[in-house]
Parts: structure tokens; C-alpha cells; sequence
């Protein structure tokens, strides 16, 4: 992917990064969001395991390529259902905000 107007997170980020600043003022949705970036970082990134199965702590970056692509299969499977955005938060919406602190957390919209 080397032209960022093609890249599904600029479209993304256009709709659902200013839901970020909502975070400011509902402390259950950032624990919502917070556990949606967390779930999509397992499935981009799985984390190292021990070898009796506890995880390793370690930093995990997460790849704008990899991040692009999960969001193709997310954006897919939602024109697939028919889902139209809600007023409020759904698991949908929460997913695409959480993409958006991701977004911003790793800067990968930068050039």
C-alpha cells in the first residue's frame, strides 16, 4: 500500500477519529474502546506465549499494512450484514473507534 488515499484507514479515521474525543468524558467507554484495541492486537499480533502458556509481556506494534487489511475483512463483513451506523455505540462502532486510537497511537497515517 503506498498511496495513503488508498488505504481503507484513511476513510476510517475521516468517520470515527473524532469519537475519540468522547473518551474525555465517558470513562466506560474508554475501558469499552481499550478492550477493542486490545482484541484487535491479539488478532493482528498474537503474543508470545511461555511454555506453560502464560503470555510475555511485551510492546506490540501494530503494522499499518496489518491494520489496513483487518479493516478491509471488518468494513467487508459489515456492508455484507447491512449495518448502518447507530447514534449510540455498538460493537461496530466501538471496533472502528478503537481502529482510530490505533491509528492515532501509532501513527500510521503519517507519510
Amino acid at each position: 500500500m503506498t498511496n495513503s488515499s488508498d488505504c481503507p484507514l484513511v476513510g476510517v479515521a475521516a468517520t470515527y477519529l473524532p469519537r475519540l474525543s468522547e473518551l474525555a468524558f465517558e470513562p466506560g467507554l474508554v475501558a469499552a474502546v481499550d478492550q477493542h484495541a486490545a482484541a484487535v492486537c491479539d488478532a493482528l499480533i498474537p503474543a508470545p506465549r511461555r511454555a506453560d502458556g502464560s503470555p510475555l509481556a511485551r510492546r506490540r506494534t501494530v503494522r499499518r499494512e496489518d491494520l489496513a487489511d483487518y479493516v478491509l475483512g471488518f468494513t467487508d463483513s459489515l456492508s455484507e450484514a447491512d449495518w448502518t451506523e447507530p447514534v449510540g455505540h455498538d460493537f461496530a462502532t466501538l471496533r472502528l473507534t478503537a481502529v482510530c486510537w490505533l491509528i492515532r497511537e501509532y501513527d500510521l497515517l503519517a507519510a
